[in-house]
């Protein structure tokens, strides 16, 4: 886990409408084939970067424990 305190946030809508921009029609797939095609790109990055936030909520969380953990010890170490 990184030393610093800051956390990784992403957007899941800017995230996935970057991923659909990304995305081109081939010439051989009709509109529909091309549209569902993007809706499943769309929800899939949108639930991707949802995970991912939710991931480093739980890490960060985690990691704000340990340290007051490893303070709490320092400090009885010290007494």
């Amino acid at each position: 886990m990184p030393k610093n305190d800051k956390k990784i946030k992403i957007d899941p809508n800017e995230f996935a409408l970057a991923i659909v921009g990304a995305n081109t029609k081939s010439d051989n797939e009709n509109n529909t084939q091309f549209a569902k095609k993007e809706l499943v790109l769309y929800l899939e990055g949108y639930l991707l970067a949802n995970d991912f936030n939710n991931l480093e909520e739980t890490q960060f969380d985690l990691a704000k424990k340990n340290k007051v953990e490893e303070i709490m010890e320092k400090i009885s170490i010290a007494r």
